[in-house]
């Protein structure tokens, strides 16, 4: 069971999240981070959809989960396309059973070395944006408790992306997505840049390079871009075995 005080917190901090200029990347890396940590699962995704309601990885709480993501869009077809399209939540407690269902998808991700799976729509009244996947190592049940409170969260982190300037606006919603698609790029791109540098994981740079963003104030977009765009100017970033 989750603590009410572990609980009221993760909403307080993304509430705080809906007001003007905040970090869209950071925000939806956080709401997987802390959804992946309060809940029985491994691991937890954030898919998002553009103007054309095709769906891109914007968020994922490690390197596995994010690969898994991936295939799940190429192959067109899994519990995040199926929670996206009907705007219901997708429950797969046993992969291995579900091949039929998803014939590309089950099989690959029992290879990754996941058993279940949950996708929960992000959505606003009748508005279904993306989902929020979790993931678990083993085939898992979910108590109807965590899926309320689960659900809660996207609910309200869907608020918080739609919040940003004439909530109601298509083309605003638009502009923010395609914006966030392209931080995502920059941030992969520097992902791959300080794995390099550092000779370490992927899930390590990103933890470098978010820590470095948050101890100087500045947007993970921003020093992601300096990385490769403008080494010196974070140096302290990019100068190998230099303590952050």
């Amino acid at each position: 069971m989750i603590a009410t005080e572990q609980l009221a917190a993760v909403f307080v901090e993304v509430a705080d999240t809906l007001v003007d200029d905040f970090d869209v990347i950071e925000f939806m890396q956080m709401l997987t981070t802390r959804t992946s940590e309060m809940f029985d699962v491994t691991a937890a995704g954030l898919l998002l959809s553009d103007h054309n309601a095709r769906l891109h990885l914007m968020a994922a709480s490690d390197e596995r989960t994010e690969m898994l993501e991936l295939f799940q869009l190429q192959a067109h077809e899994g519990p995040c396309q199926d929670c996206f399209s009907t705007g219901v939540a997708v429950i797969a407690t046993d992969l291995a059973t579900a091949v039929d269902r998803w014939p590309h998808f089950a099989p690959h991700a029992v290879a990754a070395g996941f058993g279940a799976v949950h996708a929960f729509p992000m959505r606003l009244r009748g508005e279904v944006i993306g989902a929020l996947n979790l993931f678990s190592d083993t085939a898992t049940e979910m108590t109807a408790f965590d899926r309320t409170v689960v659900q809660a969260l996207a609910d309200v982190a869907t608020v918080g992306l739609l919040q940003e300037r004439a909530i109601r606006r298509a083309e605003v919603l638009t502009e923010q997505l395609q914006g966030a698609l392209n931080s995502r790029i920059a941030i992969e791109q520097a992902k791959g840049a300080l794995s390099q540098i550092h000779g370490c994981s992927t899930d390590r740079a990103f933890d470098m390079l978010r820590s470095f963003a948050r101890a100087r104030g500045r947007s993970l977009t921003e020093v992601a871009t300096a990385v490769t765009t403008d080494s010196a100017g974070v140096s302290g970033l990019t100068t190998p075995h230099r303590g952050i």
